[in-house]
Order: structure tokens, then sequence, then C-alpha cells
């Protein structure tokens, strides 16, 4: 089961399209779930692909798939630090501490922290205006909230939404995740 939700929702990560991806899973057993986390982590690690629980609340967990190199030259961007700053991360630090802390700000947040979009690959001026506008006022609502390059953006999200269609048949006819990463 959490195979396929890592297929069904972080495809475009899994084919090297996307920095990450994020997904909520509902587990029935704790002990189980970790494990199966630890083993598919293993196929995916050797590949680029790091898979990360962001948060777990009760029997339901926040799991954050990404490219570690991907990331990091995100994270690098014009315009990134200004914002991490300015929610209390040490930008002196390296992808685990930035992660660290956004994990200590899903816990002390009832909603998303604004800037989860720069760990996702959302454009960073879109993240900005996100932030600016309170979430409103956006030009197109596609995967994430649009402010900017909107015809840049529909493209984008059709390319994904693609890939996700391709990996969900794949999967389908027995193939396997580590089968479907694509290497770093």
């Amino acid at each position: 089961m959490l195979e396929k939700e890592l297929i069904y929702y972080c495809a475009p990560t899994l084919a090297g399209m996307k920095t990450a991806n994020l997904f909520s899973f509902k587990f029935q057993e704790k002990n189980k779930f970790l494990k199966d986390i630890f083993a598919l982590n293993n196929a995916a690690n050797g590949k680029g692909v790091k898979i990360d629980i962001l948060s777990i609340r009760e029997n339901r967990a926040l799991i954050y798939v990404y490219r570690i190199k991907a990331l990091v030259k995100d994270l690098s961007k014009p315009g990134v630090f200004d914002i991490l700053t300015k929610y209390g991360y040490d930008t002196n630090g390296d992808v685990e501490e930035l992660l660290n802390v956004l994990k200590t700000r899903l816990k002390m947040t009832i909603c998303f922290p604004h800037e989860i979009g720069l760990f996702l690959s959302y454009p960073v001026e879109d993240v900005s205006e996100f932030i600016r506008q309170n979430g409103k006022n956006c030009k197109y609502c596609g995967l994430w909230k649009v402010y900017c390059n909107v015809d840049d953006a529909k493209a984008l999200c059709k390319k994904y939404e693609h890939c996700q269609a391709v990996y969900r048949r794949v999967f389908k006819n027995d193939r396997n995740i580590a089968q479907m990463i694509v290497s770093a």
C-alpha cells in the first residue's frame, strides 16, 4: 500500500522531473510502517532519492520524498534564504538541518508552514507572493497557487500529471518502486 501511494503522489520526483513531493499516509501499525519506510529508503537512496517522515500524528504520517542534490540546488536559489531566515532557519546549515527546522515548524503550526513550497520546488516568486497575499489572489491554482508565470506553471503541471499517469500504469504492470526510480 505504501509503495502504491509513493508512486501515486511522487512520480515526478521518482522520475527525476521534480525535486520533491509530499503526501499524507494513514498506517495501521507503526512498527510495520517504519520498517516499510526503511526498506523503501534503502531502495531509493542509491539513486539519489530520500524518503523522510516529516511528522507523525496518531496513525498518520507526512511523508516527504526528495532528490538530495536537487534540493540543495533549489534552496540556494536567489530569494530562498531571505524567506527561510524570516521563519527562523539557519541558512548556514545543511539540508538535514533545514529539514529539522521544517519538522519543528510543522509541529508548531496547525496548517503547513508557508515556506514549505520552497522544499517542494515551487517557484520562489510564487512562494513569496503566497506569503505576502496570505494565499489569496492567485492567478492560477494547480498543484500550487501560482502568482507569476502562469503559462509555464500550467505546462509544468501538465507534465507532472502525465508522468503520474504513466507511473501508475507501469506500476499496475508489476513494476516495483526500485525499478521505477530514475538515478540522479
